[in-house]
């Protein structure tokens, strides 16, 4: 989506500060014992308060409102009434919405309770990557000083990008053009960044594989046994200073 009236910054930011919300109150009720499927319902009730529709459902029929995924399972975890998250579990949570012909998508990363050393490296270092990419982003920068601002934080950290999963065009739909921003770099890329541009930057750093297996269930992304995952994302509209993170939240 390209930015063409105000009306349609307001529309982003509102959507935006939804999904924002919903995400922090899912994690803040993320606790030892709770099902991912409890958890999911609760992200739907917060989402169907504000009059917002689960993305992933409009869009793909997914089985559940939000993706809750825990640990080697990476992006797209299937809510269930099995996955009982306990103290040492890194969970990440995507929650993507639609109001009034606007999308908003939002993720993060978080342990639940005390967790092992590594798990919170790749925590804070893909949080940390994310943040760094967007200082950069700007009228004519290139697509690919995203993947160059990841890679820095992964090889400080010694961890992998995940090369499968990559940030998107949004605004009027969950997935539009650009499709594809890489979060490593290539050499080759031409594109640029253009003011009025909306997309979600959304690494995703492992600790060792830069690939992923879909699950028997036909929606899950996993990673080899014993590696883990983190991703972080904000919606963002492109301008010709600093982004509008329409995802941001000044108190989280």
């Amino acid at each position: 989506m390209n930015i063409e009236s105000e009306s349609d910054v307001a529309g982003l930011m509102i959507i935006g500060q939804v999904v924002a919300k919903c995400l922090r109150h899912m994690m803040q009720s993320a606790e030892p014992g709770i099902t991912t499927l409890e958890l999911d319902a609760i992200g739907a009730a917060f989402l169907t308060k504000h009059g917002a529709r689960s993305a992933p459902i409009l869009t793909y029929k997914f089985p559940g409102h939000t993706c809750i995924s825990v640990n080697s399972i990476v992006a797209h975890g299937i809510p269930s009434e099995k996955i009982i998250l306990k103290r040492g579990d890194l969970v990440n949570i995507d929650v993507s919405a639609e109001l009034g012909g606007y999308f908003g998508d939002t993720g993060g990363s978080f342990g639940i309770d005390e967790i092992s050393p590594i798990k919170q490296r790749v925590i804070d270092a893909t949080l940390h990557a994310r943040d760094l990419a967007i200082a950069q982003i700007t009228h004519g920068a290139p697509f690919n000083i995203v993947g160059k601002e990841v890679e820095k934080i992964a090889r400080k950290n010694g961890l992998a990008i995940l090369e499968d999963l990559q940030s998107h065009g949004v605004g009027r739909a969950l997935h539009e053009e650009p499709k594809h921003i890489p979060s490593h770099f290539e050499k080759g890329e031409k594109r640029i960044f253009k003011k009025g541009m909306v997309i979600t930057i959304e690494p995703f750093l492992t600790t060792g594989p830069r690939n992923i297996k879909q699950e028997k269930d036909g929606w899950s992304l996993s990673l080899r046994k014993g590696h883990y995952g983190a991703q972080f994302e904000h919606t963002l509209i492109v301008t010709e200073g600093a982004p509008i993170l329409t995802t941001f939240l000044a108190d989280f």
